[in-house]
């Protein structure tokens, strides 16, 4: 249960509901599309555009999106942008029981949910500081909570979820998913208002949105948090360009046996996001988050090494570990000290940073598997990650943690929000 001083945040369960429902629905869709792809070409090529098709609004509007979301109410662009995903997802159910679909329809499907996600992603990100009372200790216990929950939803339950209704029909998947948008929308819609951002009229989105970047690149300590996923998804994808072939030739492990490697890493996450709260009070979140960088970087060097299938699933699920308490720790600081003007284009800032590295990182992971051998990617990616590791530890030190935290404490007052105000009254919706 998510708790302050005496009193409990109005809506929160509804904002965990609601997003659990959401990522259930991603994961559904998240296992369908391509598949439903699948039924209509075996070209790779037509394939890959359906599935690139989904992160380009990241790489195109990222920035924008951000500037967008600081002007807009945050309330209203989730309920409204979930409501426009469920709409469109009836184009392709009712394509599909009309037997019209095709593979461009599919990837402008994928384009527009990918531009949703990025309103619903980043308004979401900045609306919880604001429902909190930007209040460090429970941003890290509700990110936490979101983070386990949209793992499990959307990794565990979701897939073979999807995979399971695609068997009912074409339109089934789909149809899941637009039933969790609505109802998502609905709970959303249900939340308590905050006060709207305030822009600086008569300002260019253009000029916010280079504001928003600037930001990010002239704070260390912002700039060290949007560097190690930016870094760490070259690593990443570097990996998880090869893993199936390394699974298979170095471990030899069929597609179940993979399937497992995966829950590992999973499940680890699931570990380590339940963790995060306790490792950032222990060692401070600075110290917490440069110790889960590390340990990132030594998994995947063993995972390198491994001379078979179990130290291969220790070394995942440790690394998934280090990744669940990353992404709640760094998230939560962010939202903790940045402020409440600038969330939405700080965030943006750093998610289009981390997304625009992720092709560095599958041309990097294919390029050295082809040139040396399938392991030298993750021994290139372990050593990536180290050597991030040790040049961001000062940008996000304890030291650096506690002065931006003390630098916002006055604007916030030392017991967040004013016991009158409405996102802090009563405990009726608190998980």
């Amino acid at each position: 249960m998510i708790s302050g001083a005496g009193k409990s945040p109005t809506g929160f369960g509804r904002l965990w509901t609601a997003q659990t429902i959401s990522s259930f629905g991603d994961g559904v869709t998240h296992a369908a599309l391509p598949l439903l792809a699948l039924t209509l070409t075996r070209d790779p090529m037509a394939l890959a555009v359906v599935t690139a098709a989904g992160t380009l609004p990241w790489l195109l509007f990222g920035v924008l999106g951000g500037a967008l979301v600081d002007r807009w109410d945050r309330r209203r662009t989730m309920w409204v942008t979930d409501a426009a995903r469920a709409v469109l997802l009836a184009i392709p159910v009712a394509a599909a029981a009309l037997d019209v679909l095709s593979i461009p329809l599919l990837a402008a499907v994928a384009f527009l949910l990918g531009l949703g996600g990025l309103f619903f992603d980043t308004a979401a990100t900045a609306y919880l500081p604001d429902l909190l009372g930007r209040d460090p200790a429970l941003l890290e216990r509700a990110n936490a909570r979101l983070r386990a929950t949209q793992t499990a939803a959307s990794g565990f339950a979701g897939p073979p979820a999807g995979s399971a209704l695609l068997a009912l029909g074409r339109a089934v998947p789909l149809l899941a998913d637009a039933v969790s948008f609505a109802l998502s929308a609905l709970l959303v819609r249900s939340l308590p208002a905050t006060s709207r951002p305030v822009t600086q009229a008569g300002e260019s989105l253009l000029r916010q949105a280079r504001a928003g970047a600037a930001y990010v690149f002239r704070d260390r300590l912002l700039l060290g948090l949007a560097l190690r996923p930016a870094v760490g998804n070259i690593a990443f994808v570097a990996v998880e360009t090869v893993l199936a072939l390394f699974a298979h030739d170095r471990l030899g492990l069929a597609t179940v046996g993979f399937g497992l490697l995966l829950t590992a890493e999973a499940t680890g996450g699931l570990v380590g996001a339940g963790i995060a709260s306790f490792l950032g009070r222990r060692l401070g979140t600075g110290t917490a988050l440069t110790c889960t960088a590390a340990v990132e970087g030594l998994a995947v060097l063993g995972l390198a090494a491994a001379p078979d299938p179990y130290v291969a699933g220790i070394a995942l699920a440790v690394c998934g570990a280090g990744m669940g308490a990353t992404m709640v720790l760094a998230p939560s600081l962010r939202q903790a000290i940045v402020p409440a003007h600038l969330m939405g284009r700080v965030t943006s800032t750093s998610r289009m940073l981390a997304m625009c590295a992720a092709p560095f990182g599958a041309f990097l992971g294919g390029w050295l598997a082809a040139t040396f051998d399938v392991r030298t990617p993750l021994y290139t990616a372990g050593g990536l990650l180290l050597t991030m590791t040790a040049v961001t530890a000062t940008m996000t030190s304890n030291r650096r943690v506690e002065a931006a935290l003390r630098g916002v404490a006055p604007a916030r007052g030392p017991a967040g929000p004013e016991p009158g105000d409405p996102v802090r009254q009563g405990a009726a919706d608190s998980p």
